[in-house]
């Protein structure tokens, strides 16, 4: 068991929060429909998606970084070098796990004391109405799980998976090295951000929808870590970025591109130079909707506080460990509990 594995398995969703038999209904369930107000569905209504596209092999990259990272807080990337065909195999095992009858996914339902396995978002506690979504959360091997859901033909899913974590881990540190130059970090506090031996993989399922104006597929949240690495398979629509004066906007997928999505410890690091990215992902009536997400941070035991160069600190320092805790704890006023 890794150590984030532990750290969020301190505190896991309760067993009986489980996703539904999408398949077995035939209109929303009263568990499912949100309010109007809830929803919230004041866009944008920019032609153009204005999150940024960055290509990584641009000289002027790192710039673009700084300046997406003050204003946003999320861009894309491309040319990123990740292969794309395993990004295909990664897409293709996905819809693959999520194929399968409720009745075998949840045999590797994520436990009581456990964080990884099948089942419902992490902030699902917090909403009274349940989300159009279904998880299966990654730390490290996945070969338990994935031996019990194919007994005899789980290899291809963990070589995929493994060799995606690391590819992931790999663009991760290279882009929080780009990110802390850009705040002036000290070499020291980049070997922090770079330090920790693995993150989360989650693999997401939005199922069509017969009314999808009536549910959220996951409900507005900002990410724990310091930043997320999302891929929107299928080039289907759904995420959506929460940006002061303007609403809740689309954030469309880039052909071979991934979205990076700063977290709450990227905020606190930049003693709040960095907003804080409020997300949330709507579904349709079409087509499922297949993304999966990288986080990455730094080792749990280590402390987090605002970089060095910051001569007034916004946040207290604390262990990173004891933010997954309070955030776990809190959700959305974790923040608000180590302001100075």
């Amino acid at each position: 068991m890794s150590a984030l594995s532990e750290a969020y398995g301190d505190y896991p969703i309760p067993i009986d929060i489980i996703p539904l038999d999408f398949n077995s209904v035939d209109k929303i369930p009263e568990t499912h429909i949100w309010s109007q107000s809830d929803r919230q569905t004041h866009k944008n209504h920019h032609k153009d998606s204005i999150i940024p596209v960055i290509d990584l092999t641009d000289p002027n990259a790192i710039d673009q970084i700084r300046q997406a990272c003050e204003t946003l807080g999320m861009f894309q990337v491309v040319n990123h070098g990740v292969p794309s065909e395993l990004v295909k195999k990664v897409e293709s095992e996905t819809r693959r796990l999520f194929g399968l009858p409720i009745k075998e996914k949840c045999k590797v339902l994520r436990s009581p004391t456990g964080a990884t396995g099948y089942g419902t978002a992490r902030i699902s506690p917090f909403y009274e109405k349940a989300m159009w979504h279904e998880g299966f959360t990654i730390m490290g091997s996945c070969d338990g799980d994935a031996k019990t859901l194919w007994p005899h033909d789980y290899q291809g899913f963990c070589d995929t998976m493994d060799d995606f974590q690391n590819q992931m881990k790999l663009l991760a540190h290279n882009l929080l090295r780009l990110i802390f130059q850009s705040l002036d970090a000290t070499q020291e506090e980049i070997n922090w951000a770079t330090s920790s031996n693995g993150g989360a993989l989650q693999l997401n399922s939005y199922p069509s929808c017969p009314n999808p104006d009536g549910t959220l597929g996951l409900a507005a949240h900002t990410d724990t870590l310091l930043l997320t690495l999302l891929h929107q398979g299928g080039g289907v629509n759904g995420l959506e970025i929460f940006i002061e004066g303007s609403g809740w906007t689309p954030v469309k997928p880039v052909e071979n591109g991934f979205v990076v999505n700063l977290g709450d410890l990227m905020h606190i690091f930049s003693n709040a130079k960095f907003p804080v990215v409020y997300h949330r992902v709507m579904v349709n009536h079409l087509k499922q909707r297949i993304s999966f997400a990288y986080f990455c941070g730094p080792p749990v035991e280590s402390v987090v506080a605002p970089s060095s160069k910051f001569r007034n600190p916004c946040f207290k320092s604390l262990v990173v460990k004891d933010y997954i805790s309070l955030k776990a704890k809190n959700f959305d006023k974790a923040l608000s509990l180590i302001g100075i």
